[in-house]
């Protein structure tokens, strides 16, 4: 998991996630959202 900020409102797994606050997602979606600008990555690998 990784912290990611949202650069836009969107919908992830029935979530609703607000542009400008911050999610704990799987790496390879938030590796996605970035290339899309959908969401910058803001901390690497969280361990849980």
């Amino acid at each position: 998991m990784v912290k990611v900020k949202m650069l836009v409102q969107s919908t992830y797994n029935k979530e609703i996630l607000r542009k400008g606050k911050e999610y704990d997602i799987p790496l390879e979606t938030a590796k996605r959202w970035e290339v899309s600008k959908i969401a910058i990555i803001i901390e690497e690998e969280i361990n849980e």
